[in-house]
């Protein structure tokens, strides 16, 4: 399974441990064994850099904060639903990032993890993802 490209898919993800490795006083992220041991129900928190227009039409990348709830593993990385929609991009449909969007990623773009209510977990792991990324 490949990750997002820039390029190729208007959206990527940055590196957790490169921004701790820039910003070492500032910047925390969880111990790399709870990164690798993410279970099916709990919360990612990652930073996505996505492509989009800025009020006077220029094309830039803008890095957002968002949370993804884990749906399962696919050999070292993870899929994971994402929680909401990001605030960069204009809900038009046509982007592939939206609420209950799949986002595959690895440990090393966690930033942070959390422990959702069951009944939220189960509610959001319940719906068909709205978009699907290629196994292949």
């Amino acid at each position: 399974m490949r990750l997002p490209v820039l390029e190729r898919d208007f959206w990527t993800l940055l590196s957790g441990e490169a921004s701790r490795a820039a910003h070492p006083d500032t910047f925390w992220i969880p111990p790399v064994e709870a990164r690798r041991g993410l279970r099916r129900d709990q919360a990612a928190r990652l930073i996505l850099e996505i492509e989009s227009e800025d009020k006077d039409g220029t094309i830039c990348a803008m890095g957002e904060r968002m949370w993804v709830i884990v749906s399962e593993r696919v050999g070292d990385l993870y899929i994971g639903i994402l929680d909401n929609p990001p605030a960069t991009l204009e809900h038009s449909g046509r982007a592939y990032l939206c609420f209950g969007a799949e986002v595959p990623f690895g440990p090393e773009h966690v930033i942070d993890i959390a422990d959702p209510p069951a009944e939220y977990v189960e509610w959001q792991l319940g719906l068909k993802p709205e978009r699907t990324w290629p196994r292949d």
